[in-house]
């Protein structure tokens, strides 16, 4: 405005415009500006509340939202705990609730929790005591806070593996159950009788979830469990985790040539060790994980792969936090339809007798 003063300071210690500041600035009381800026706009002109964004965008003002939390014991942040962000899967699944988020006007704390009790715990003791809006977690633990924060914390949604403590947690992500049948059904369509099948720890329910589909569906397609050869190594790295059991795969006089890993990055792990070991993994071997990694196209053709993009996370995570906040109880588990991607190589033993 013509003969107006820049009023900005120049000398703050915190360096933070003021709401007095953009009332000044923009020729109107403290309460007006207030007013316009939490969006009450109806007692104001048109040429006021431009006068008044105009000067919030000219000093750069943000409101502080600490008062605002402390009077509605909530605040904007979300908090996102993720198992391994090192996981390519996990972080793009992230990457599209954190944007997801962020169009809906909230921010999102990002924290690994290293597939390990305690630190879940820290982090969600934090997360309570920042007031944060809701708690999503992308491969929630077995722990003593998470089930005390079941009753008493902020709103949890769990993501990509349902809530280890309790089956009707609000849940997005894949039917882990159904999917399994789903990769069993395909084996017992193209005439597979025996199949390696890998796995890490079961305490992880989208794993257990993810295994006892499977056995089931081979058993329903006449496949005994004797069929199943079951290779286990305890650890966190399933990199690490797929090498090693493989390795005792490829100990067996007749190992198995279909190879069933519980994540995408045990099937990695395999394959390097099928390399080193002197075989074709493409023609020796066939590889079927779960996630639908957003690095298969890149680096793993020869995987077989079934899941969902990562990038349907968002906004199917976000649509629950609402149905959650506005206490509708009816809402449960929301399942992301799930497709299975082929290489387009035959499986090992495709249609033989499969001995």
């Amino acid at each position: 405005m013509p003969g107006k003063k820049d009023i900005r300071p120049t000398n703050r210690k915190s360096g933070r415009v003021s709401l007095a500041e953009v009332a000044a600035h923009a020729s109107v009381s403290i309460a007006t500006a207030s007013r316009i800026i939490n969006g009450i706009t109806n007692k104001a002109s048109t040429e006021t509340i431009e006068r008044v964004k105009a000067s919030v965008e000219e000093l750069h003002y943000r409101p502080a939202s600490i008062g605002r939390a402390l009077r509605c014991q909530e605040s904007r942040i979300v908090g996102l705990l993720a198992a391994a962000i090192e996981n390519p899967m996990m972080a793009a699944i992230a990457a599209s609730i954190e944007q997801a988020l962020r169009n809906e006007g909230y921010v999102m704390s990002l924290c690994d929790t290293y597939e390990r009790a305690e630190v879940q715990d820290e982090y969600l003791l934090e997360m309570h005591a920042q007031l944060a809006r809701a708690v999503i977690i992308i491969g929630a633990v077995k722990s003593p806070v998470l089930d005390r924060m079941r009753t008493d914390g902020p709103p949890l949604l769990f993501v990509n593996r349902p809530d280890p403590g309790h089956a009707r947690s609000p849940y997005v992500g894949i039917d882990n159950y159904q999917v399994g049948r789903d990769v069993a059904d395909l084996l017992i369509e193209r005439g597979i009788r025996r199949v390696g099948l890998i796995h890490a720890s079961l305490d992880a329910t989208a794993a257990t979830l993810r295994r006892q589909g499977v056995l089931d569906g081979l058993a329903t397609g006449g496949v005994g469990e004797h069929q199943v050869v079951h290779a286990h190594v305890e650890g966190l790295s399933h990199l690490k985790v797929g090498y090693d059991a493989m390795q005792q795969l490829l100990a067996l006089p007749n190992p198995p040539r279909v190879i069933l890993c519980m994540s995408d990055l045990l099937a990695y792990g395999a394959y390097r060790r099928v390399v080193e070991a002197g075989f074709d993994p493409v023609s020796d071997f066939g590889f079927i994980g779960f996630d639908e990694n957003p690095l298969n196209p890149w680096i793993a053709g020869w995987l077989n792969s079934i899941g969902v993009s990562a990038d349907r996370y968002g906004r199917a995570s976000v649509d629950a936090l609402k149905a959650i906040w506005n206490g509708d109880e009816r809402y449960g588990p929301v399942y992301l339809s799930h497709s299975l991607r082929l290489n387009g190589k035959p499986l090992p033993g495709e249609l033989s007798s499969g001995v």
